[in-house]
């Protein structure tokens, strides 16, 4: 290597070596200066070397450079790789290899921690977004050089700052799926290094393990794993368990998503173990790798039935598992021989845990056998171990909560347990649970002791029956002795002085089960005089911190003698113990002994997990279970004890005094409740009644509306016939005339007749517009025929012309004459319609006189009256749009003698014109231009025509518009008649006071109307 470098730096004076620094310092510059790839490559290639052996100092010189070559030379591989495995020896926390180099600087390396000058290059290399980016964007690269080192260099980076990181990789676009794309590649070494940065990666972020775990992880993870030969595989069958456990440890959401995905059932392979049990001695079978991949793999199936998990998701699993035969697979191992002490202990806890509180699998469960000779039930075979004490700590922990999960919930375990105890006609020679139980409570082993005593604790749990059995248990303690019962030799055991402490604790832990919630069980407790005062010396004396547990419990056994006492024995009634407790103890001193139990350690630590979890024997003081009994009992007890019989007199007092008040409560409570049901009941019957009056008015209304509908239906026909008639009908007259609008009606039919003169006058005027029309093409014929003809005699020329100009000029003035009188005409038809229009706005105003009469005599029809008012604000639009056209008739007709003016003009300079033919020769050559000049005005004047035509057209459109205007007006003035008088009815209906002076007074103002029209027709007759 030395040599290579000299060969790149140039040779040293042998004097003077170049140190590290310099040495890095000089191959950054020449990284940055080179313009030749194979340059930048060679100085790349020498810094690999050295970042070893100077990683500080490559580290803060070159890491800038070597990002930027990884950004500018990405289509070099080899340079790619050389800068990546510069990278990662920079930021790893292995040390550095040792090599034999010439190469060496001159002062002593710094002795720098390696994890902390690595974490410190981690972050700096990350501080920056764009450089994870970079990294990522390179596992996208399929050159084996590029791929590795880069996963390689992630890993590292993620080993050293793993939050920063993983924030960083959440906030890349694609990031983490790029990640899990390692496991697809088909060269084993990138997927394994794949594997190793997924671990890394999935540690303790939920957010990363939900997108590996849906980015279809688990699927690729167990084809990895079969590919691998399941349990039988290397190394790499346990990097994906470990991943794979990071995925669903603590993460609900992977676990569903685990279940949801059958993937459950592709464990079962897994634990096809006939290949590697062995007969008993041999465990040819079981490598160290083996027994590390089903540790884990057991591990992955309690994360899916731990008992912290839901307890629907925890049964939801366990239910599969059954169905699978996963269960069945482990209960193979169970009792199989040959295998290993710790992966029975672990399938052992995990058996509990598929079993616990689930009675179907409880109950296979009970029902596995030992492939042993005669047969022997699994519990039977289990409970042998927990109490054989030459078996390991850990495995018999492992039975005693195996004993537990599946007597949790399972009051059909629990019966079965009690009942081998109980005397029966079982097989002599036979050893059942209950035999092993007792002889575990009584042996010399106080670890036995305690776990019999926790495991008979357990098949008492919460079941009252099972405690009352278990008091007709008897036991032969020696020959020639009367039998004892199980209760009392228990007792006998706790009192004697040899006894050690774990014994002790087991035995009140048992007692504290079997007697809470059972009086039958104090009253035989209580039964032994020796019992009570053993106790209350127990707690009264005052002892070593060793036997403080051993004093609460003491404590806590005689609070359930008080709190469950029946009174049945009279030395040790309730009052009798409570005194007892008062003078020999002190009802402080009694609050503080139990106060000391919930404050051990063990205690604590017990009360955390269901799993039994010490590191040895002497721990195990505490069980799960009670440390739940003692939390629910601790405050009742304390309670119990402190009472006085006085106060219990005075609370039966304030008790009956309380039943009185709460029976003159119910009382007062009964009368109330009767007033409010009858005034229900008439509330009842006045809703009934409203609701017959509501339904009776809907009816009426629905009548009248279908009436009014009918009524429109009518009037639309009739207008339709009328529209084709061009006449009034019978009927609609009729009509009319039954809602009052007779007198309307003449002035509509007097309105027709006026646009029918219209008509006519407008006929008259297209008539003389055809005749115009002709003697414009009479003239331009002449002009053609004189323009054709050779020249004549001026004088006949000019005696032709002056006839017949004079003829048109004089034809021309009467028609000018007639237009200016049809033009009067027209102006008197508009005021008329003028005068028409404010006959409307005054029957418009009649109308709004009624309604807001109308509105003061009820309030009930104030919604109909806004009605009318917003149809009266429409006819007033209307009329003002009526009004609109008619001022634009007036300015049409102004427009109209404008144009006659412009005709007028036209006939002057005719004649104009005329004249001065006349006085020019026949013979002037301008008679062309002059021909020209009348063709053009002729042309105006056509042009002029057509925009008269025009204008009479718009003109009578507009007419038309103003004629269907005035029948939409009789329309809606028939319609609010009609309305006006549906809503005088409904008023009289509903019984309001209705004027007939209204009435009286529409009839004189229409018999007023009639007389002003019969005075105008007299004075126009005059």
């Amino acid at each position: 290597m030395a040599k290579y470098l000299r060969g790149i730096l140039g040779s040293q004076s042998p004097t003077s070596q170049p140190t590290g620094a310099d040495t890095v310092a000089r191959l950054v510059d020449r990284v940055q200066s080179s313009t030749l790839l194979d340059d930048r490559r060679d100085a790349v290639r020498a810094l690999k070397s050295l970042s070893k052996k100077f990683r500080l100092e490559v580290g803060t010189q070159a890491m800038e450079v070597l990002i930027d070559v990884l950004q500018t030379d990405r289509s070099d591989g080899e340079i790619m790789s050389y800068a990546l495995d510069t990278l990662y020896n920079v930021v790893t926390t292995q040390p550095p290899e040792e090599e034999d180099d010439e190469f060496a600087p001159v002062e002593p390396v710094k002795n720098l921690d390696p994890e902390d000058l690595s974490g410190q290059f981690t972050e700096i290399f990350i501080k920056n977004q764009d450089n994870v980016s970079l990294l990522l964007g390179l596992l996208e690269e399929y050159d084996f050089h590029v791929r590795r080192p880069a996963v390689k260099l992630l890993t590292s980076l993620l080993m050293n700052r793993s939050n920063q990181l993983q924030q960083a990789i959440l906030v890349s676009p694609m990031g983490v799926s790029k990640l899990v794309d390692l496991l697809s590649d088909s060269r084993e070494v990138i997927r394994n290094d794949g594997l190793l940065l997924l671990i890394q990666l999935t540690k303790s972020n939920a957010a990363i393990q939900k997108i590996v775990a849906f980015e279809n992880a688990f699927e690729r993870l167990l084809e990895i794993i079969s590919e691998e030969g399941n349990s039988d595989g290397g190394i790499v069958v346990e990097d994906c368990l470990l991943l794979l456990l990071n995925l669903i440890k603590k993460n609900s959401s992977n676990q569903t998503f685990f279940k949801e995905g059958s993937f459950i059932q592709r464990l079962t392979p897994f634990f096809d173990l006939q290949s590697a049990v062995q007969p008993k001695g041999q465990e040819a079978g079981w490598s160290a790798q083996k027994v590390t991949n089903i540790h884990l793999m057991l591990q992955v199936i309690r994360t899916m039935v731990s008992p912290s998990n839901p307890q629907q998701a925890t049964a939801a699993c366990q239910k599969v598992m059954h169905q699978c035969t996963l269960l069945q697979q482990l209960c193979t191992i169970l009792m199989a021989s040959g295998v290993p002490a710790d992966i029975l202990t672990e399938t052992i806890n995990t058996v509990s845990e598929v079993i616990r509180g689930n009675n179907t699998n409880q109950d296979y469960f009970a029902s596995v056998t030992a492939p042993s000779n005669p047969p022997r039930p699994a519990i039977v075979v289990l409970l042998m171990s927990m109490v054989n004490e030459k078996q390991p700590f850990v495995l018999r922990c492992a039975v005693l909560y195996c004993f537990q999960c599946f007597l949790f919930k399972n009051e059909v375990g629990q019966a079965q347990i009690v009942s081998t105890l109980l005397p029966s006609s079982a097989e002599v020679g036979t050893v059942t649970a209950g035999q092993l139980l007792c002889g575990g409570l009584f042996s010399l082993d106080p670890l036995s002791n305690w776990c019999a005593a926790i495991a008979l604790s357990h098949a008492l749990k919460d079941n009252t029956n099972q405690k009352e059995q278990l008091l007709r248990v008897q036991l032969a303690t020696s020959l020639g002795t009367p039998p004892v019962s199980l209760l009392q030799q228990c007792t006998n055991i706790l009192a004697q002085p040899t006894s050690k402490l774990q014994s002790k604790v087991g035995l009140l832990i048992l007692l504290c089960s079997w007697m809470s919630s059972s009086p039958i069980a104090v009253a035989h407790f209580l039964n032994n005089p020796s019992n009570v005062p053993y106790l209350t010396s127990q707690v009264a004396d005052n002892v070593d911190e060793t036997d403080q547990v051993i004093q609460g419990l003491s404590a806590f056994l005689l609070g359930i003698c008080v709190q469950f006492n029946d009174d049945s024995i009279l030395a040790f009634n309730r009052d009798n113990l409570r005194q007892l407790i008062h003078k020999r103890i002190g009802c402080e001193a009694y609050a503080e002994k139990l106060d000391g139990v919930s404050k051990h350690e063990t205690y604590t630590k017990a009360a955390s997990k269901p799993q039994i979890r010490y590191e040895s024997p002497d721990q195990l003081l505490f069980d799960y279970e009670f440390t739940t009994l003692f939390k629910q009992l601790e405050g009742v007890l304390l309670t119990a004890v402190k009472g006085s019989t006085q106060q219990e007199t005075s609370n039966n007092e304030n008790f009956k005094k309380t039943i009185e008040d709460h029976d003159n409560i119910v009382t007062q409570y009964k009368t109330l409740i009767r007033e409010q049901d009858t005034e229900l009941q008439d509330l009842k019957t006045q809703f009934a009644e409203l609701q017959k009056k509501h339904t009776t008015a809907e009816s009426d209304m629905e009548e009248q509306k279908s009436e009014i509908q009918q009524l429109r239906d009518q009037y639309a026909l009739l207008k339709g016939k009328r529209d084709v008639l061009g006449q009034p009908d019978v009927q609609q007259t009729a009509v009319m005339d039954s809602f009052g609008l007779t007198e309307n009606h003449e002035g509509s039919a007097n309105m027709q007749k006026e646009i029918e003169e219209l008509k006519q006058m407008q006929e008259s005027l297209n008539q003389q517009l055809r005749s115009k029309d002709e003697e414009i093409e009479k003239i331009k014929n002449d002009l053609t025929a004189a323009e054709s003809r050779p020249i004549v005699n001026v004088n006949e020329v000019s005696e032709h012309n002056d006839d017949g100009n004079s003829l048109r000029i004089s034809e021309q003035e009467a028609k000018i004459s007639e237009q200016n009188q049809e033009l009067e005409e027209l102006k008197t038809v508009v005021l008329e319609q003028e005068n028409e229009v404010k006959n409307y706005k005054s029957q418009v105003e009649e109308l709004t006189n009624q309604l807001q009469q109308m509105g003061q005599g009820s309030s009930e029809s104030a919604a109909d009256n806004a009605a009318l008012v917003a149809e009266k604000v429409t006819m007033e639009t209307k009329i003002s749009d009526l009004e609109g056209e008619v001022s634009k008739g007036n300015v049409e007709i102004e427009r109209l003698t404008k144009e006659l003016d412009n005709i007028v003009k036209i006939k002057q300079t005719l004649e104009e014109e005329n004249k001065t033919l006349k006085e020019q020769p026949v013979a002037q050559v301008q008679s062309d231009d002059q021909s020209d000049n009348l063709k053009e005005q002729i042309k105006i004047l056509t042009e002029e025509k057509e925009k008269h035509e025009e204008e009479k057209q718009k003109l009578i459109d507009d007419m038309a518009s103003v004629k269907k205007e005035q029948d939409d007006l009789l329309v809606l003035l028939a319609d609010q008649d009609n309305k006006l008088d549906e809503y005088k009815k409904k008023l009289k209906e509903l019984g309001q006071s209705v004027d007939d002076d209204d009435d009286d007074d529409d009839d004189d103002d229409e018999d007023d109307d009639e007389d002003d029209d019969d005075d105008d027709d007299d004075d126009s007759g005059n």
